[in-house]
């Protein structure tokens, strides 16, 4: 089988959705040499693209073919809305096509498949930009009608795209992600002067930031690190007494600031998963989240957990996790370890197989 897999937001810094796609294709690229399939990642992208993108991939062995291009978004929305030319005659021919959130590329045969994170753009609106919705609404129309099987990174995801988008679930697998292989408990941990709570989100009005800065305010023993990159929206007051921002991060200096933190917090109002959960407890800390059933599974019996909307309750479990960090940690080692890029590699060639077949 010969699998194309669109890399493009690649081109970005990695975060959820970046970090995604970076790992199930390197999984699915682990288990498809074994099974002598042949994988070829691509990617229409910016000017500058090909360069990020194999920086993103240089652990990641396939073979890897972009295309530069000015205005390169609306040459990929221009690509998706028309029809043509197909896939094929940029990549040659195909299995399986299986692309990302920026496009939904025609192609002539084969199967076709792409991965839904979330569906927030259609329940929240007011979270996300206006171009984000027109992007992803466009997507989510195009997988419905179209696609043989469509991934999902939760089975919380899975039932919100069966239920608002009317997709059979005989065409949902659900593949989970896992925490990269930086993310483990030995190694340095940062020191900020001070014991610390830690959050690691984007700063846009969904990740909810705002409950965590008043919740610090009645925890002057514990000071507030935010990591994350420049967001959106109404932003959270990050320059108050006990609150630093440490802006985005590489992977190794958040693994250190994951290893130093009293407790990590995730308030966030919606995930499709939830990826910080567990990269912190594969780093050894205590977790508490928001009590929403879309952090279940990330979370698992191994975070507390706290009402997104309740400064108290969260300042009240962030004590509490600190307190029972001998009991929290080994879940959250446990938990995290359950998850693998390999496993997920495993459920994207079956779910190609099975189309196929």
């Amino acid at each position: 089988m010969r699998i194309a897999f669109d890399v493009s937001p690649l081109s970005h810094p990695l975060l959820g959705i970046g970090n995604y796609i970076q790992g199930s294709l390197g999984g699915l690229v682990e288990v498809a040499a074994e099974r002598g399939h042949e994988v070829v990642a691509f990617a229409p992208t910016s000017l500058r693209g090909p360069g990020r993108i194999r920086e993103a991939l240089a652990d990641v062995g396939v073979e890897l073919r972009t295309w530069r291009l000015p205005f390169s978004h609306a040459v990929r929305t221009a690509w998706s809305a028309a029809g043509h030319p197909t896939a094929e005659r940029l990549l040659g021919g195909f299995d399986a096509l299986h692309y990302s959130d920026w496009m939904y590329p025609p192609q002539r045969s084969g199967v076709r498949a792409t991965t839904i994170h979330d569906l927030v753009p259609l329940h929240h609106p007011e979270w996300t930009t206006a171009r984000t919705r027109s992007m992803h609404s466009r997507k989510y129309v195009n997988a419905a009608e179209s696609c043989d099987a469509i991934f999902v990174n939760s089975a919380f995801t899975g039932r919100d795209v069966e239920r608002t988008l009317g997709v059979g679930a005989e065409r949902i697998h659900v593949a989970h992600p896992a925490p990269k292989a930086v993310f483990h408990p030995d190694g340095p941990a940062a020191e900020l002067g001070a014991p610390y709570v830690l959050t690691v989100a984007t700063l846009e009005p969904r990740k909810n930031l705002q409950v965590l800065v008043e919740a610090q305010r009645l925890l002057p023993d514990l000071q507030l690190a935010a990591v994350g990159a420049e967001g959106w929206g109404e932003q959270p007051l990050l320059d108050g007494p006990g609150v630093r921002r440490l802006g985005f991060v590489s992977d190794e200096e958040l693994a250190r600031l994951y290893r130093g933190a009293a407790v990590v917090a995730y308030p966030s109002r919606f995930e499709g998963f939830g990826i910080p959960v567990i990269e912190a407890m594969a780093c050894g800390v205590p977790v508490v989240v928001s009590a929403h059933e879309s952090l279940d599974e990330a979370s698992g019996n191994a975070a507390l957990r706290a009402d997104p909307d309740d400064a108290t309750a969260f300042a009240a479990a962030l004590v509490q996790a600190t307190s029972e960090r001998a009991r929290l940690v080994p879940l959250g080692l446990g938990h995290a370890r359950s998850f693998s890029w390999r496993a997920v590699g495993e459920i994207l060639l079956r779910g190609y197989e099975e189309a196929l077949a």
